[in-house]
């Protein structure tokens, strides 16, 4: 992550523009200064963190811009203005370049789903590896788009690489977990899903991709089939139990079928002599709730000065969990626009942070979280612990 070290921070006098960066306001606790910073359209917080005798800048990592362009810019002109004693710096990327700009690789969610509302049929493959089944699958299927949804860098900038090689032009590549991923897309949006070879968690099974809820977002934006392909009967048989919630559900069962393309994790079992199984769904029933229409907003919520500490006496660090969801309360920082708490929340797997000031109109800074149910029942208790002060 881009960075820099220095001796001394000037006075912060706030607002300041220049070159196309704004430094608006600053925000500050003990052992933090948070500077609000804009950069044409995005908007992050840089942070001064003090360290002995020296000051580590870097960018807030849970509001960092897409763009890295626009961090390094804005730190640059940081350290021209309000530094002096520069010790070392760090502008260079760490990633591969690829994933910064490669119009297959889309890492923020707004992006995505705006270049979805084009496509008229898609197809997603959770956790792709190597890629082989995506590509081919994108080979066959010219006028479909293939999304590929994957956790690990490299396996995106390999399969972006190659995909662009072969002028494969309807991939599309997403760094996310796929549960986060199901949980924003449109109802009755995408025409198949594929899970192939999931690691199998055998001995810590709600790790797993597969749960009662990941069913029940795949009946909700599902078309078509889902489609599991394991050489464990363990996870394969653990799916299919799971898929029996619905009340009539349609599977076709498979052992050891030959596919035109294989896995290189396929063609290893296959040289241990592993069974291969298949499953694949159709015909699931809509669940009651749809998250996408579902609204939060902290309308009407007000708190002084004075209630605002209050309730940072009594959550001060402290942390919430229910059965499917958490809320951690991290950090508050004081400025001149009101008090900014951060917080975390949501599913346990797929955490997510905001920044929210608290005053005269409280209210997300940034952007708003994704409206997963997590998120959603967090940030209501959220919503109610405020409340309790105002």
């Amino acid at each position: 992550m881009p960075n820099f070290k220095a001796k001394i921070i000037k006075e912060l006098t706030l607002p300041f523009e220049k070159d196309g960066v704004s430094f608006l306001f600053k925000a500050e606790n003990t052992n933090i200064t948070l500077i609000f910073t804009q950069v044409l359209e995005q908007s992050f917080f840089l942070q001064i963190k003090k360290e002995k005798n020296t000051f580590i800048i870097k960018t807030d990592k849970h509001s960092k811009p897409s763009k890295i362009g626009y961090l390094q810019k804005a730190l640059k002109v940081f350290k021209e203005n309000f530094c002096e004693g520069i010790l070392n710096e760090a502008f260079g990327l760490k990633n591969n370049a690829l994933v910064e700009q490669t119009p297959l690789i889309v890492k923020d969610f707004e992006e995505l789903l705006v270049r979805l509302e084009k496509e008229e049929k898609i197809y997603i493959e959770i956790g792709f590896g190597s890629g082989r089944h995506l590509l081919f699958k994108a080979k066959q299927n010219p006028e479909i788009l293939m999304l590929g949804v994957e956790i690990y860098t490299p396996a995106l900038t390999q399969v972006a690489k190659l995909a662009k090689a072969h002028n494969l032009n309807n991939i599309l590549l997403v760094q996310s977990d796929a549960r986060l991923l199901l949980s924003v897309l449109k109802t009755k949006s995408i025409e198949k899903i594929f899970l192939h070879f999931p690691v199998p968690w055998e001995d810590k099974p709600h790790r797993r991709v597969i749960s009662e809820a990941f069913c029940k977002e795949c009946a909700r934006v599902l078309r078509g089939e889902f489609e599991l392909r394991t050489d464990s009967f363990e996870y394969f048989d653990f799916t299919l139990k799971e898929f029996l919630i619905f009340s009539k559900p349609q599977f076709l069962l498979k052992k050891n079928e030959n596919l035109e393309i294989s896995s290189k994790y396929e063609d290893r079992w296959k040289k241990q002599e592993k069974d291969i199984y298949d499953l694949i769904v159709w015909g699931l029933d809509m669940p009651e709730q749809n998250q996408g229409e579902e609204k939060f907003d902290f309308a009407n919520l007000y708190l002084n000065a004075n209630q605002i500490k209050a309730f940072w006496q009594r959550f001060e660090k402290k942390s919430i969990k229910s059965k499917d969801y958490f809320l951690s309360f991290r950090n508050l920082y004081e400025s001149e626009k009101g008090f900014i708490l951060k917080c975390a929340f949501g599913a346990f797997n797929a955490p997510s942070h905001a920044y929210i000031l608290l005053g005269k109109k409280t209210k997300f800074l940034f952007k708003n979280p994704l409206k997963t149910q997590e998120n959603l029942k967090a940030l209501e208790e959220l919503k109610h612990k405020i409340e309790q002060f105002s």
